[in-house]
């Protein structure tokens, strides 16, 4: 077992000097009892006992004696002056009062906070899942979410990192500006307008730790309780929840291959407040909306002074047709809010991502950031910004499409090849996945099950919907698996897809023969 470092523990002890008890006993019994109660771990380095002598404002002998004696009796191990340490070898009487406390709880994942403990809005927040992922380790196919992390830049990225670290000044190191670092809102500005028709200044730019912190940002902002918001459906469970977090009334709208339907969604709500909505690559189905229905949208908007949150999702990622610009370059309005991220082109754990603001919503949103963490780390910024201006961004981003557009292809001629009848593919133009239409009748949601067991990440369109559809599906990623996991990967869920065709023939035989002899 590695050793776990020394840290101060004058919290752990507390010494009663006015007690008749001596000071070593009194040191032996908290230190125990810190150890018995798992708040000093196995392997935890104590300090040297004229360190804690000094601490304490006891003498060193009083350290060694309660040290000697935690020692004796199996609690510590080591040596006096070489290091001390809690021991990997506990006794009997620790192994029995850990077992009695884990017995007390239950078991991890299945604690829930009582609901007279949360507020209406904490237990909307405890109760509502972000991803279906069952699995976070590592990519499985066919996850989605994840993009090629082994494919990234490493050396470039380390190079950068260590030139800002190595120049790095004691400013930095402070509290940066509330809206994220200027040069990097500057690049982001000038990329958007080039790569998306985005038209922004650099100072409708805030920096995030990513899409989803934009959206709940939005919602806290935008809206009172009870507000009506269109949402597509299926859709993204992280607009869901944060939506329903901020008390929102939820208005699912249907989405059909030309994205969002909009005439549906002034059918059941023309007064809503809100719309949150992906049209350059829905999630899950991923289609694009079409410059009709987006023209459409924005006319509502205006006339509803209803405001228009785009995630502008995967649209880096275009294999097919002509990429149309983003709902925020055809405002004309000021109702379009514009919400992006690093985590798909880059890595999720950089944890950056923006937002553009129409200019009256600047200083509250800045604000806003402010109030939540302080904002993003110095040092990721500046590294992002070197990575975009000195080119490195549009090279990965170019690199990248090409890789996704070859792992597509090789995952949709092989579902053809092998599911042929089982499952209905079709090529994406856009994205990191695509959605395998199941049989007429056939339930996504334990087929999905019956996957996982098989360590395929396949998750169903069902679980996404707020409506019953019409058909069930499965999303299926490639990004982050290469060639010979997507070639596994289809091997088994051709079986399981078998298995699951033989069980509904079966089904279907048996209620015939039970229909013949009523």
């Amino acid at each position: 077992m590695v050793n776990v470092p020394s840290f101060p523990i004058l919290g752990t002890i507390t010494l009663d000097r006015a007690s008749g008890l001596a000071l070593y006993r009194q040191l032996y019994d908290n230190l125990r009892e810190a150890i018995l109660s798992g708040r000093l771990v196995t392997g935890t380095q104590l300090p040297a006992t004229r360190t804690l002598a000094d601490e304490l404002d006891v003498s060193r002998n009083t350290v060694i004696t309660a040290y000697e004696q935690l020692m004796a009796e199996g609690y510590l191990e080591g040596k006096i002056g070489a290091g001390t340490y809690v021991t990997r070898d506990l006794p009997d009487e620790l192994l029995q009062v850990r077992a009695e406390q884990a017995q007390t709880l239950p078991p991890a994942g299945t604690r829930q906070a009582p609901s007279d403990l949360l507020s209406r809005r904490g237990a909307v927040i405890a109760r509502t899942a972000v991803t279906h992922a069952r699995h976070q380790e590592g990519p499985r196919p066919f996850r989605t979410g994840l993009p090629a992390l082994d494919e990234l830049p490493f050396k470039v990225w380390g190079r950068l990192l260590a030139r800002r670290w190595r120049t790095l000044s004691p400013a930095a190191l402070g509290y940066g500006p509330e809206a994220g670092y200027q040069p990097l809102r500057e690049a982001i500005a000038a990329y958007l307008g080039a790569a998306r028709g985005v038209r922004c200044r650099a100072d409708q730019v805030i920096i995030l730790a990513g899409a989803q912190q934009a959206i709940d940002l939005a919602a806290r902002l935008l809206l009172n309780p009870g507000d009506a918001v269109w949402l597509e459906d299926p859709g993204y469970l992280g607009a869901r929840g944060a939506l329903l977090a901020a008390g929102a009334r939820l208005v699912p709208v249907p989405v059909d291959d030309q994205g969002l339907n909009v005439e549906a969604g002034l059918q059941q709500d023309a007064g809503a407040r809100m719309v949150y909505v992906s049209p350059s690559h829905q999630y899950p189905l991923g289609v694009t909306m079409s410059l009709a229905r987006r023209l459409a949208l924005l006319q509502w908007a205006a006339q509803a002074n209803a405001w228009i949150l785009e995630d502008d999702y995967d649209s880096e990622y275009r294999y097919a047709g002509r990429p149309l610009a983003a709902l925020q370059g055809l405002d004309s309005n000021g109702r379009v809010i514009y919400i992006g991220t690093f985590s798909k082109v880059l890595f999720p754990g950089l944890r950056l991502g923006y937002m553009v603001v129409p200019p009256d919503l600047i200083d509250a949103f800045s604000r806003a950031r402010t109030l939540i963490d302080r904002g993003s780390a110095w040092l990721d910024q500046a590294v992002l910004t070197d990575f975009i201006v000195e080119g490195h961004f549009a090279r990965h981003i170019r690199r990248m499409r090409a890789l996704y557009a070859e792992r597509q292809t090789l995952l949709v001629d092989l579902l053809r090849r092998k599911c042929a009848g089982r499952l209905e593919i079709r090529s994406a133009e856009a994205g990191l996945h695509v959605v395998g239409w199941l049989s007429p009748g056939i339930d996504d949601r334990p087929v999905s099950e019956q996957l996982s067991a098989q360590g395929i990440e396949a998750l169903p369109i069902s679980s996404y919907a707020l409506t019953p559809q019409p058909r069930g599906g499965l999303i299926l990623g490639y990004a982050a698996v290469n060639a010979a996991a997507i070639r596994k990967g289809v091997r088994r869920l051709e079986k399981t897809l078998a298995a699951v065709d033989s069980i509904s023939l079966e089904l279907s035989k048996t209620k015939a023969r039970s229909f013949n002899e009523l």
